[in-house]
């Protein structure tokens, strides 16, 4: 039997965004994921695999092999593999290509959350951060929110202005407290470990979407965002004693345990109020997140298929 491998390019010709998030919603109903990670390390370098199992759904394996000193030698830092495998049997469905699957799944996640939590009526977008992430956020954004108009700021104004070349209209700031200040949705990319975006900058009806904060020792935003917003996680066993957003304010006692409100398990919670409260989703991301993506990518690519 022929097991199919699923590259960038002819997977990403037959996505779409709105399909993507409707998966993910679909992913959620199902009973809920058990997940596992495992890292191994030498030096500078890291072996990660995340795992993940979805009864009626599958499971999943990706494996991501970070090595830094690659950018020496011109060539990705980040690599890795998707491999499928078949609920009923364990049998490999397919494999995915590991870059088409991360960013469909991050950006994807992102836009979930603020289809539920932001303002329908929001028309500015701020971008913060302008690597690659933040292209796919343009990409996903444009399709949740088509009437939006975009703005970035990074803290490398050039590194913005290559973005905005890249994305017809986008706006580059200068300032972030006044780019802040104007937004309705505010998607953070960043590699900061301290906040960028201080909670005096909000503005009642915001929603913010934040991704980059990955490690314990990773933040975008201040304790006064969390405490003014109504705050929201993809997943509190993806993020609860993990990524630094959360817990640090947690260890801290700046913000309690019932102040996360809900995650995507829970998505008649996870709904705006009101026009004037600030909202606040933490992109956390997670092995069930990369499963329901690969599955939707599979049944796209298979639906295309002569």
């Amino acid at each position: 039997m022929s097991i199919p491998f699923i590259g960038f390019e002819e997977g990403e010709a037959v996505l779409d965004w709105i399909g993507l998030t409707e998966a993910l919603a679909a992913g959620h109903e199902r009973p809920k994921a058990e997940i596992g990670d495992t890292f191994l390390r030498r030096g500078a370098d890291t072996l990660l695999n995340r795992s993940a199992w979805i009864d009626g759904l599958g499971a999943l394996v990706k494996t991501a092999t970070i090595h830094p000193g690659n950018a020496a030698q011109d060539l990705p830092t980040v690599n890795g593999a998707v491999s499928l495998f078949d609920d009923d049997t364990g049998i490999l469905r397919a494999m995915v290509d590991f870059h088409l699957v991360t960013k469909w799944k991050t950006a994807g996640d992102s836009l979930l959350g603020a289809l539920r939590l932001a303002r329908r009526d929001a028309r500015r977008v701020l971008i913060v951060g302008a690597g690659t992430v933040a292209k796919s956020l343009h990409e996903a954004y444009s399709a949740g929110f088509p009437d939006a108009q975009f703005t970035v700021w990074n803290r490398t104004t050039s590194k913005a202005q290559d973005l905005a070349t890249l994305c017809p209209g986008m706006k580059v700031a200068e300032d972030l407290e006044t780019a802040v200040g104007e937004a309705e949705i505010i998607t953070s990319a960043t590699m900061a470990t301290a906040p960028v975006i201080r909670g005096d900058w909000l503005q009642p009806g915001q929603h913010l979407d934040l991704i980059g904060a990955y490690r314990a020792d990773m933040r975008e935003v201040d304790n006064t965002a969390l405490q003014r917003a109504r705050v929201f996680v993809d997943s509190f066993d993806t993020t609860l004693g993990h990524i630094g957003e959360i817990q640090i304010p947690l260890d801290h006692g700046a913000i309690g345990r019932d102040d996360l409100l809900a995650d995507h398990y829970s998505p008649d919670a996870m709904t705006r109020q009101s026009n004037d409260e600030i909202t606040l989703f933490k992109n956390g991301g997670g092995a069930h997140l990369d499963l329901m993506t690969s599955a939707y990518i599979l049944d796209r690519w298979s639906s295309a298929r002569p």
